[in-house]
């Protein structure tokens, strides 16, 4: 038995102690496929944050903790009577030597392999039509992108980038319009349209645009922690300050932020 199979049987072996009925931990022993889900897609962060640092003594740890969340719904499920884990990594294994038949099938690559793979795999499941099969679950600017990625080979979208931003106007347009009326269910509608368009221009420039968020994000971080940090050295508080002189403050920050980025 090779080191990963025995360390996957240690770790199903644990998840199934924490899960005893009578000797296991109380919290893990009323976790349901509902309660815990939502650990998953914090962990798959984890897993990105650490890639994009490229912390790779930290990747490791926050693989393992992904693989918690498979290992523990399997076993929730194996309770139930419904699958095990053997059933969670047969049904990737089918699928991927399914997928892979120029590798593992002796067939020749032919382009679009893939995606009629995928096309007849969500027949299978009756997720029938253009955008059947994308996660609803999803984080809501990546759906955008998969589904205006989707749409896109289809036919269905602009031929350039310019005539996304031209839409993006449109839209920042409509909001604008809305705003002396202030009905929050038609703000929420018509900013809702602007970010759906901005997922789109960043398919169209070929980027991922909750990366390009998160990068945003971070930036912000950076800079309002830098002003808070100038301030407490004046002895000063943030919330102390008027709006001009945050204003004036964050320029500052900017402008130092650059410079040290072409330095």
């Amino acid at each position: 038995m090779s080191a990963a199979e025995q360390e996957i049987g240690r770790l199903l072996a644990i998840m199934a102690r924490l899960r005893d009925p009578e000797n296991g931990c109380p919290w893990d022993r009323v976790q349901t496929h509902a309660t815990i889900a939502p650990y998953a897609i914090e962990e798959a962060y984890e897993v990105m944050d650490a890639v994009n640092r490229e912390d790779w003594s930290a990747l490791p740890g926050e693989l393992g903790d992904l693989l918690l969340q498979v290992v523990y719904q399997a076993r929730i499920a194996e309770e139930e009577n419904r699958f095990d884990f053997a059933a969670v990594a047969r049904a990737i294994a089918d699928k991927m030597v399914h997928r892979h038949p120029h590798v593992f099938g002796g067939a020749a690559s032919a382009p679009g392999a893939w995606e009629a793979a995928k096309a007849a795999e969500r027949a299978e499941k009756a997720e029938h039509g253009i955008l059947g099969g994308i996660a609803g679950g999803l984080p809501a600017l990546l759906h955008a992108a998969k589904l205006g990625a989707r749409a896109a080979r289809a036919g269905f979208d602009w031929d350039e980038p310019e005539g996304v931003l031209e839409k993006i106007e449109e839209e920042i347009g409509e909001v604008r319009a809305e705003l002396p009326e202030g009905d929050r269910d038609r703000l929420e509608d018509e900013i809702g349209d602007v970010l759906f368009t901005v997922a789109t221009l960043a398919r169209k420039l070929d980027l991922d645009p909750e990366a390009c968020l998160r990068r945003a994000n971070a930036k912000f971080t950076r800079r309002f922690n830098d002003m808070e940090a100038i301030l407490a050295a004046r002895g000063e508080a943030l919330q102390e300050q008027d709006l001009s002189t945050l204003e004036s403050l964050w320029t500052e920050v900017k402008r130092r932020h650059r410079l040290a980025d072409h330095t």
